[in-house]
This record gives C-alpha cells, sequence and structure tokens, in this order.
C-alpha cells in the first residue's frame, strides 16, 4: 500500500482524483508504480519497477516487459495483434487488442489514444466485445507473493538451522517464529482438532504465517513491500478454495450424513428437502465468509489510510497550502492511529481465518458421540 505519489509535486494546481489515485494502490496493475517525480521542464515521471508481460494469443505466447506501454501511453506490436494497456484507477486494468491508428476520425469510448495522440480503435469480437488475449502475466500481486513467500521461507529455514546449531533459549526472530509457532499450536489447533492436531498443523500454520506475513508486508510503504496482497479477492478466495477442498476431501461418512439427513429435524423437511439444501448451501457459505471477510477488512484499513493521505493534497489544491499544512497534522495523526491499528487488525485476520479453517475442518472429521 505505498502512498509515495506525495513525494513530489507539480507546482501548479491540478484537479486530484482522489477515487483513482486510492483504488489504483489497493488494486492489482501490470507494472509496481513506486512514486512520481516532475523533471525541470515541468514534466511528471512515474518512477515503476517493470513486470513481465505473458500473453496467450491464438495459441502464441507473447512475452514482453510492461515497460514497452509506457503506463498505459503507448501500445506494443505483437505477432498477430497490436495491444494496448487500458484502464487502471477507478476501471480495471486489462490488455486488449487494437487495430493500427485510425486518422480523421471523432475519438470515442471504442478507441485508444496514445501519449502522442494517436488514436486505435479497439477489436471487437461479432458480438461487439473487446478482443482480449489470455493474459497470465506475472502483475504486481503475484510479485508481491513470490517476494513475501521468499521472505518467509528464508526467516522460517534459518530460525530452524538456529535449533541445529545452537543448544539453549531461542533469541531474536528464532524466538518470534517460536512464539507464534505454539500459539498457533496450543491456542488455535489443538484445542480445535485435539488429537488430529499434528495432521493438519502444518497446512494451519503455513496459512497463519502467510496471512499474517502479506498483511504485515502491506502495511509497509516502501518497495519491495507496499502491495495489498490479501487485499486481493483473488488470493483470499484461492486460499479459502483450499481450505474448502481439504475440508471436503477430508470429510467422513457422518459428516455427509448430517448434510443430507440432518439429525433432530422432522420429517417433512427432509422428505421437502429444505434442510439438506440449507446444509448444502452450508457448505459453499464457509469458504465464501472466509474469503470475504479477509479481503473486505484489509481492503477497508488500507483505503482509510490513504483517505486520510490523500485528503492533504485535496485541500491544499482548493483551498490553499495553509489549509492543507494545518489539516496535514490531523492526517498525519490520524493515519498513523490506523496504521498501528491495522497491525493489530493483519494478526486478527490471520488468526480468524486459521481459527475458523481449523473449525470447518473439525466438523467434516468429528466422529459422533458414542451412546
Amino acid at each position: 500500500m505505498a502512498f509515495m505519489f506525495a513525494a513530489c509535486s507539480s507546482p501548479e494546481k491540478e484537479t486530484i482524483d482522489s477515487g483513482s489515485i486510492i483504488i489504483g494502490h489497493v488494486t492489482d496493475s501490470h507494472s509496481w508504480h513506486i512514486c512520481d517525480y516532475t523533471s525541470k521542464d515541468g514534466k511528471e515521471h512515474p518512477v515503476a519497477v517493470n513486470l513481465p508481460i505473458i500473453l496467450i494469443d491464438d495459441g502464441h505466447l507473447e512475452v514482453f516487459s510492461s515497460k514497452r506501454f509506457h503506463h498505459g501511453h503507448d501500445v506494443y506490436q505483437g505477432k498477430n495483434h497490436t495491444y494496448a494497456l487500458i484502464g487502471g484507477g477507478l476501471e480495471k486494468e486489462e490488455i486488449v487488442c487494437v487495430e493500427g491508428p485510425v486518422q480523421g476520425c471523432e475519438v470515442t469510448a471504442d478507441d485508444f489514444v496514445d501519449g502522442e495522440g494517436n488514436v486505435y480503435a479497439l477489436v471487437k469480437d461479432a458480438e461487439g466485445n473487446k478482443v482480449k488475449p489470455v493474459d497470465i502475466s506475472i502483475t504486481k500481486t503475484a510479485a508481491a507473493i513470490i517476494i513475501a513467500v521468499t521472505l518467509l521461507i528464508v526467516i522460517v529455514l534459518a530460525s530452524a538451522k538456529k535449533y541445529k546449531v545452537r543448544q539453549g533459549a531461542p533469541r531474536g526472530m528464532q524466538s518470534l517464529i517460536e512464539i507464534l509457532v505454539l500459539h498457533v499450536r496450543d491456542d488455535i489447533v489443538a484445542p480445535i482438532l485435539g488429537k488430529n492436531t499434528h495432521r493438519f498443523l502444518p497446512y494451519l500454520l503455513t496459512l497463519f504465517f502467510f496471512i499474517f506475513f502479506c498483511n504485515i508486508l502491506g502495511l509497509i510503504p516502501i518497495f519491495p513491500a507496499g502491495a495489498n496482497i490479501t487485499g486481493n479477492i483473488a488470493v483470499t478466495a484461492i486460499l479459502a478454495l483450499i481450505t474448502f477442498i481439504i475440508t471436503n476431501f477430508n470429510g467422513n461418512k457422518h459428516y455427509w450424513k448430517d448434510i443430507f439427513n440432518t439429525p433432530g429435524v422432522p420429517a417433512w423437511l427432509k422428505i421437502f428437502p429444505l434442510m439438506p439444501i440449507v446444509e448444502l448451501v452450508g457448505v459453499f457459505t464457509k469458504p465464501i465468509v472466509l474469503m470475504i471477510r479477509l479481503f473486505a477488512n484489509m481492503t477497508a484499513g488500507h483505503i482509510v489510510i490513504l483517505g486520510f493521505v490523500v485528503i492533504i493534497f485535496i485541500l491544499s489544491n482548493t483551498l490553499g497550502m495553509a489549509v492543507g499544512g494545518a489539516v496535514s497534522v490531523v492526517s498525519v495523526v490520524f493515519a498513523v492511529f490506523i496504521s498501528l491499528l491495522e497491525c493489530l487488525v493483519a494478526y486478527i485476520q490471520a488468526f480468524v481465518f486459521t481459527m475458523l479453517s481449523a473449525l470447518y475442518i473439525s466438523m467434516a472429521i468429528e466422529e459422533p458421540e458414542e451412546a
């Protein structure tokens, strides 16, 4: 969640699109924007990490750098089509196919205009939809996940290695890792799964550490941190899907029997099959709840912090630097407070996701009590 766009600004007053700034920093993109700077000639230049674009178009593989798009101001000529990057801000960023420059025509919503003013018509199919290649690019979120997982593996393996070479009480990062591992095992997993703790502990430990580590990295506004990983619903959906698969693949016959033949329910509700439908719907709503809770809570926190920062520039632009400077004190104090609160939320969300995952698994493998 990097809000380093404040590093440089133009002396001229410009309209600030707060919505696009905020949404642009919490959503995914094909390049990792770090900041903007203004050169001596008054032009604004973005500073970003260019990520690889990987497309499959008509069976052909296209691989090139996002630098070719010049932050959405240029097109790239591929093997079969010319590609343009559209959207961003309040609109979803996507790569589409465009035709060659069109001369002497009025620009419409179905056209793309590059940085030099050339107009490109969007390629449409027979039904009038935009033609888009299959996009499997390494986006900002994917790159951030690779960084987060790499750092997490290095930290955990380094801590594990110290146990082999050092005797006595753990120190430093090793001590923190041990505290978290014991916390997850003894306070979350063991009370819920009991004798099955060690069977599912590797997955639940991985789940907790990944979510917690990604949440914390998302609060650090400095590259290579700052990406809103768990604020991407595709990421939370995959985590919830893995829990869903593990839960239902390990479900015993009593778990499935209770769904389709719920005990303690009047026979007419089973015949009608109202209760089986309700129970079956519950099987799918549980992972959906996991997905939305983590996504919504992390995204909301990022938006609030960015809102406090952006309001400084909005008021400076509209009411003058004096008002903006006065408001900045209050905004920064509130932004710092929300950031500290988000550190707590980062842990709570990892705790809740892991606890609910353990609970769902426990419900699926629980054996009935002997009469």
